[in-house]
C-alpha cells in the first residue's frame, strides 16, 4: 500500500477514536451532535459502552490494518459499517426513523476505502 493511502485510510481511523473518546468523556455533547437524546440509568451505559466500543474499535481496527498490512482488520470494519449502513435503511423503512443520507454516505464511502486498502494489502493474518 502507498503511503497516501496509508494517510487517506488513517484519517477516518483517527476520526472515529476520537468520536468514541469523546463518547466516553463528553457523552452529552456527542449525543446531540448524532441527533439522540443522553438516556439515563442502563440506557446510559449501553449508549455510551457501545457507542465508544463501536468507533473505538473501529479506529483501532482500521490502524492495525494499516500497522500489519493485513486486510482483515479493514475487512472487519467495512463488513460492521455496511451492515450500519443497511440497518439504518431498515430502520428508516421498517420502523419510520429519519433518513439518515449523510451518515449512510459516510458508510458507504469509508467501507469502499477500507475494501480498496484491503485489496491493497498482504494477506489475512494466519
Amino acid at each position: 500500500m502507498n503511503k497516501v493511502l496509508k494517510v487517506i485510510v488513517a484519517l477516518p481511523a483517527i476520526l472515529f477514536i476520537v468520536i468514541g473518546v469523546r463518547w466516553l468523556v463528553a457523552p452529552a455533547a456527542v449525543a446531540a451532535e448524532f441527533g439522540m437524546p443522553l438516556l439515563e440509568g442502563l440506557g446510559l451505559s449501553t449508549q455510551i459502552g457501545d457507542l465508544a466500543a463501536f468507533f473505538v474499535g473501529g479506529g483501532v481496527m482500521i490502524l492495525l490494518g494499516l500497522i500489519t498490512q493485513r486486510n482483515t482488520w479493514f475487512l472487519a470494519v467495512a463488513l460492521i459499517l455496511s451492515l450500519t449502513a443497511v440497518f439504518r435503511l431498515v430502520a428508516w423503512q421498517v420502523h419510520g426513523a429519519a433518513f439518515a443520507a449523510e451518515q449512510i454516505a459516510v458508510e458507504v464511502v469509508v467501507s469502499a476505502l477500507l475494501l480498496f486498502a484491503a485489496s491493497r494489502t498482504g494477506g489475512s493474518a494466519a
